[in-house]
């Protein structure tokens, strides 16, 4: 081993400590890998800055703009009001269409924005229905990721696996190859869901939990006590502000120090400082109560001074956005919105530090007050999918049509050949543009950065690892211990690794790790290479175990008031199916 490999593996195990962790954004960890790379010496400027030439990345940048054209005209969203009816009707008869509709949309444009558009709507079938989130929104996450392995163009992964195989030598991906394959998963994952998968979810039917039936989750917000509060000279426990509005008192401070005197002796005065819980439906009580504000927002909003009726509107940070990870102060949320968030739902615990400072993570939900158009800003803006209403913006129903044949042509010449997928990708979002379907602006807000910055910088990682010669090497110990199991053997156990790795990785990641060795392992046994880049695709593509391993999965966590152990329950034994079902069935779709 030289000491060029011993640099370069070095540097993965720290990658994968770092996406692991969670210490750094998954983005900026790969642009410090790749600078590491760089100024090492382990690649060349051009291999650097390769990866933002790559036709995978500027395919995925093409596709969410495609993806937005479909969502801004309303293309998509038509189905929500025929599932609204259907949940009025039969549970077991809407979650399955909701899978098959989800499953087919996720085929064609990028899962993660097809679960961002359904996100509401099946939240709003939930409350309709009174059946709790959590019974349909992990259905939704898993039939997207279904769906998304079918096409070429479901996911970034298989984008990135294809251009990585083109760059080989090999044949790009095409656009239906993986349908067989992707028909199966999407097959067992349905029968799975709907014979046990849904039953395996948590199931809130008693009293303590209607109130999350009806989207009434806690929250912690901060209050202060002004001098005409009836509450004011009331011990805190009696007071009409906790008895009649059922408020869970966490801490008071007075004059900037913390009281420690037991709340049933203590005596409320004018500026206390109160950091209280309670649920959705009483926070519209606590905005409308005489003799408090909230620390949050500005005095004016409590002296009805505003021209139009704002709403408590429930946002879910999406993943990979400018929030991920940082706290409100941090991304200097108030100087760049506006507004602020009264109240957050971090994960399961209950926060105790200041709104403006808790670390914020995707997945986690903020409660904000806003006006008409600062929800409509808010709506637009793809830090946050919002949640708590099922009123739909305006969308340019008009332009439809254009929109669904910009996206059915691009699909089609890359089926015939007629233009590669890039090409494809890159004039359909100019006609989408120029069609009138998405402003200029709305598509340059569209492209997922993070996930741009993400790809390219992992790409170099690849490249280092086969300059190295860190892929042959480690490529060379798997075909010790396993190549006399055969070929199938090591589609098992690169499917597998694959498997485990995104769940604590990006899956790009995982891709960019181990397609290498993926190619080096099949140069040794002297096969085919396709079968075991297919393990690789397919197990990256489809990570269930964990809310991390894939953007969908983060995106319904707190919406769904999942816990880790849920996805660990419904996700393992379907991550173990499926493992069996593409060692079974990838070598007679693509032979060795």
């Amino acid at each position: 081993m030289t000491m060029e490999m011993l640099l370069v593996l070095g540097l993965v195990v720290s990658g994968v400590i770092l996406f692991a962790t969670e210490r750094l954004p998954a983005d900026l960890t790969a642009l410090i890998l790749m600078s590491t790379l760089l100024l090492s010496g382990l690649i060349t400027p051009e291999e650097a800055l390769s990866g933002f030439s790559n036709p995978a990345t500027i395919t995925v940048g093409a596709m969410f703009i495609l993806s937005a054209g479909l969502y801004r005209t309303g293309a998509v969203n038509a189905i929500g009001s025929g599932l609204a009816r259907l949940g009025r009707k039969s549970f077991w008869l809407t979650i399955s269409t909701m899978m098959l509709f989800v499953g087919g949309i996720s085929a064609f444009i990028n899962n993660t924005a097809a679960v961002a558009i359904f996100l509401p709507i099946v939240l709003g079938v939930a409350r309709e229905t009174r059946i709790s989130a959590s019974r349909f929104l992990m259905p939704l996450s898993f039939a997207s990721m279904f769906g998304g392995v079918c096409t070429l163009i479901g996911t970034s992964t298989t984008i990135l696996i294809s251009s990585m195989v083109e760059r080989r030598g090999l044949p790009p991906l095409g656009m239906f190859e993986m349908t067989g394959m992707g028909l199966i998963f999407f097959t067992a994952g349905m029968l799975y869901m709907l014979l046990v998968g849904i039953r395996l979810l948590p199931c809130r039917s008693d009293r303590d939990d209607a109130e999350q039936r009806l989207s009434l989750e806690e929250y912690l917000t901060e209050v202060v006590s002004l001098p005409e509060a009836r509450s004011v000279g009331a011990v805190v426990t009696q007071s009409p502000l906790v008895r009649e509005l059922e408020l869970t008192v966490i801490e008071i401070f007075r004059d900037g120090q913390r009281l420690a005197t037991p709340y049933d002796r203590l005596q409320l005065r004018a500026g206390d400082h109160l950091k209280v819980r309670c649920n959705l439906e009483n926070f519209r009580k606590l905005r409308l109560r005489r003799g408090i504000i909230l620390k949050h927002e500005p005095e004016a909003a409590n002296s009805g001074k505003k021209a139009q009726e704002p709403r408590l509107v429930e946002a879910v940070i999406a993943p990979n956005s400018a929030l991920d990870g940082h706290s409100l102060s941090e991304a200097q949320f108030r100087t760049s919105f506006g507004f602020t968030a009264i109240a957050v739902r971090h994960r399961e615990q209950v926060m105790r530090a200041n709104l403006e400072a808790i670390r914020l993570r995707a997945g986690d939900v903020l409660l904000f007050e806003l006006e008409p158009l600062e929800l409509d800003r808010l709506r637009l803006d793809r830090t946050f999918v919002v949640t708590s209403e099922v009123r739909l913006p305006i969308f340019r129903k008009r332009k439809t049509a254009a929109a669904l044949a910009i996206v059915t042509a691009v699909v089609a010449a890359a089926t015939f050949d007629v233009m590669p997928i890039m090409s494809g990708a890159i004039v359909g979002c100019i006609l989408m543009v120029l069609a009138g379907c998405l402003s200029l602006a709305e598509a340059y807000r569209a492209v997922e950065w993070q996930v741009i910055m993400l790809m390219a910088g992992v790409l170099t990682l690849g490249i280092a690892m086969e300059k190295s010669g860190a892929a042959l090497f480690l490529s060379k110990a798997i075909v010790s211990a396993l190549g006399e199991a055969g070929p199938m053997a090591m589609v098992a156990a690169f499917y597998l690794v694959a498997a485990l790795l995104t769940a604590v990785l990006s899956n790009n990641a995982t891709v960019a790790l181990l397609i290498p060795i993926v190619f080096a392992a099949a140069e040794s046994l002297r096969v085919e290479p396709k079968p075991l880049i297919m393990a690789v695709t397919f197990a990256a593509s489809l990570d269930f175990m964990t809310p991390f391993g894939y953007q969908t999965n983060t995106l319904i966590y707190g919406p769904g008031r999942y816990r880790f152990i849920d996805y660990l329950r419904v996700g393992a034994p379907l991550n173990i199916l499926f493992w069996i079902l593409a060692t079974i069935f990838i070598p007679r779709f693509w032979t060795f």
